[in-house]
């Protein structure tokens, strides 16, 4: 059994703000994002130009904040928030929805298709080799927060994990990562262009 490396939620504080690591590796997505993205956009006939990248990624990063959070508010915890609307506003106690940023980032890619005249295929070929670096940067966030646990286990890297009991677990968040990693790899196999310009 592997011991849980109990890490601070918080990477910095000043003052009264706060920077957690699960909103610091939401950045990271988003930069992995804008950083492959703009590898794309040299690509022979890429849909995307590099002056439109920005907008790009702006309205994805939009549809992964609102749609995640609606998404938490909708399929996990409606109650509480019908009967305390303002709480959606308390972002730093947590509550995103992978099934809702995915909907919201859907939404959000149709509606950008619209404004540079695409079909949303288009842009969602464009944007789906951009998204995994972001999800395992995610599930690292998960990882840090102790959350997202999975079955218990007796393998030898079963963890404890501080919010769930005393049984070992499955680090799933950590073979989630290691998975879209893998993914984001036969991608580049694949599509080597992609980060040689």
């Amino acid at each position: 059994m592997l011991t849980y490396p109990e890490i601070d939620p918080i990477l910095f504080q000043v003052g009264p703000l706060k920077v957690h690591w699960y909103g610091f590796m939401y950045l990271i997505g988003f930069g992995f994002a804008w950083w492959l993205g703009s590898r794309r956009t040299r690509e022979p006939n890429a849909i995307v130009t590099a002056q439109q990248l920005s907008d790009l990624i702006f309205y994805g990063a939009l549809g992964v904040v609102l749609g995640g959070r609606l998404g938490y508010i909708l399929f996990y915890d409606l109650q509480t928030y019908m009967t305390t609307p303002w709480a959606i506003f308390k972002v730093w106690q947590g509550g995103m929805s992978f099934h809702g940023g995915f909907i919201g980032v859907l939404v959000a890619m149709g509606l950008y298709a619209r404004q540079i005249n695409r079909r949303f295929f288009e842009v969602t070929d464009f944007i789906a080799p951009l998204i995994p670096l972001g999800l395992g940067a995610g599930r690292m966030g998960n990882f840090i927060n102790g959350e997202l646990w999975g079955r218990p286990t007796d393998l030898p890297w079963g963890m404890v994990f501080p919010y769930a009991d005393n049984l070992p677990r499955h680090p799933s968040q950590l073979y989630q990562m290691a998975l879209e990693a893998s993914f984001y790899s036969s991608f580049c196999g694949y599509f080597p262009n992609a980060l040689a310009q």
